[in-house]
């Protein structure tokens, strides 16, 4: 069986995935940091009521979720979600092709 490549479009698809993907993920944990740091100064959280800053956590967290759920192989559409990390895997487990163009 010959190895198989995305072609360039659907390798496109999936550099855009892993730049959206990495680019979150560098403002939540920035943001993450900063809000959990600064979260009583801020009036976020105080000993007993931690409300506002759960909602403020659950707010920046679920785009991540949502980003890792919408990752799909262009080649046949097998839903990839939790085996990429932040940047796509080398090959989709379902259809077995290399997720990049023969060029890379």
């Amino acid at each position: 069986m010959a190895a198989q490549y995305l072609t360039p479009e659907q390798d496109e698809k999936i550099r855009q995935w892993e730049r959206w993907n990495r680019n979150y993920f560098v403002f939540a944990f920035v943001a993450l940091t900063i809000v959990l740091v600064f979260s009583s100064q801020l009036g976020l959280s105080s000993g007993e009521n931690w409300g506002p800053l759960g909602l403020l956590i659950a707010a920046l967290i679920t785009p991540i979720i949502v980003l890792q759920l919408r990752l799909a192989c262009p080649a046949c559409g097998h839903k990839i979600g939790w085996q990429a990390k932040l940047m796509a895997p080398d090959q989709c487990k379902a259809c077995g092709t290399f997720l990049r163009s023969r060029g890379q």
